[in-house]
Parts: structure tokens; sequence; C-alpha cells
């Protein structure tokens, strides 16, 4: 893949950014720029894993239809969908139709909960993974990846692969892989000096 694509508009874009408008505007503001919110944070991971085995694009132009079939990825929602909302799922064609990545988002929710009970925010915990270092090229994995890979399986998470949790740092700020020379990198790094979680408060022990 080639690093930078110059576009019609005279800017130039990391190389895998299409001229489709929806492409160029998710790349342009959305990739790469710190996330906070929980359920924002929950979806990405989500939409990440529908991904796996096709391209981002598709994931786009479906994720409206994501939004309303997973109760706009609210984590407390999802954790209580049951067998009737499997079926209503697979019978849904806006969205991608595969028990097990829905039936993953589902488990998902119930994780992200105990997540967000134990860590104080899916930021805060997220934010151990983030990674300051030079564009490293298109890589398909990093160490940082491999490692909340494991974590999150560890904590009974599926469908995050280190590959899907690479791609998921790359979308939330996590790294700024936004190659040199492309128009959004300064900006995103401008965005991630923001620190994307304050340090948790411990809880009480009851």
């Amino acid at each position: 893949m080639e690093l930078l694509r110059r576009h019609a508009d005279g800017r130039s874009r990391c190389g895998w950014c299409s001229d489709d408008p929806l492409y160029v505007a998710y790349h342009d503001d959305e990739w790469g720029r710190p996330v906070t919110a929980d359920r924002r944070l929950f979806e990405k991971v989500c939409l990440e894993g529908f991904q796996s085995g096709l391209s981002w694009l598709t994931i786009l132009k479906k994720r409206p239809n994501f939004r309303a079939a997973f109760a706009d990825f609210d984590p407390a929602a999802v954790a209580r969908f049951g067998a009737r909302d499997i079926t209503r799922l697979l019978a849904d064609a806006g969205i991608v139709r595969h028990r097990g990545k829905i039936e993953s988002t589902i488990n998902n929710a119930a994780r992200a909960l105990e997540l967000i009970e134990s860590e104080g925010s899916l930021a805060a915990f997220f934010s151990r993974y983030r990674a300051d270092r030079p564009f490293p090229g298109w890589i398909p994995v990093s160490a940082e990846s491999k490692a909340l890979s494991k974590d999150l399986k560890k904590r009974g998470w599926s469908f995050v692969g280190p590959t899907t949790m690479y791609a998921l740092s790359q979308a939330v700020g996590l790294v700024n892989d936004h190659a040199p020379g492309c128009h959004a990198r300064a900006a995103c790094e401008k965005a991630r000096k923001t620190p994307l979680a304050p340090a948790p408060t411990p809880r009480a022990k009851a």
C-alpha cells in the first residue's frame, strides 16, 4: 500500500483512504482522534470485530444500522439482549449477520460493564496501551495490541485479536498512524496531547 494519496481537493491523505466522501470524512475527522466516551469506545471495539474479513468502508456505511440494532451501543442495554434479540439481529439485513460476532457483542457488553466498574471507564483501561512513536509503516500488529488482546481475552472478551486491537488503537488515537505528509497527522497529534482519560479513582472495597 502506498503511504500517501493526493486527492482532488489538493490534500494528501493516508494511502488507504479512497475517494469515497464517507471514507474521506472518516479519515479527516475521526480516525486517530482520541475517544473518551464509554459508549463510543465500546462501539469501536464491536465494529472492529464485525469488520474482520470485510472492508472498513462496508462497516462505515452500515454504522447507522448497527447503532439502531444495538441500542446505540449502550453496554448496559446490549448486555440484556437475549435469544429473541439474536434472532432479530440475524434477520436484520442492515448489519453484518454473523451469529458469532452478534453473540460476541452481547458478551462483550457485559465485560465492558465489568471494566467500567473496576477501572472507572473504558478510556482509563485502554489508555494503558497508548504508544507514542514515529510512524512505523503499515504494520498489522504491535507489542501494545498483542498485550491489549491478551488482557481482554483473559477478562472474557471475544473477537479482540491482536490485529483487530491494533486497528482499534489506530482508530481511537492510542497511536497516531497517519502517515508523514498526511494533512491530518499534525491535528491528530495535537488532539492526543490531552490524556485519553484521567487516572481512575481507586474504588473502596465493600
